[in-house]
């Protein structure tokens, strides 16, 4: 997968974490063809690059689709 440049990404959390945000991973909009993916915890870390199709796969199995 080609390289995406993340810088100025906007970051949201699943509508499942808690209040503080903590404890989920957060999903960055706007990349066409990836979702860029990062741990919410420490979002220093590196973030991972899922194609687009595969990320929706993973979602439906989660929400049991």
């Amino acid at each position: 997968m080609a390289m995406v440049d993340l810088t100025g990404a906007r970051w949201r959390a699943s509508s499942y974490s808690n209040q503080e945000g903590g404890d989920c991973v957060e999903v960055a909009d706007g990349f066409p063809g990836v979702v860029p993916v990062r741990d919410s915890k420490d979002p220093s870390r590196a973030q991972l690059l899922f194609s687009a199709a595969s990320w929706e796969a993973f979602v439906d199995v989660v929400k049991g689709d």
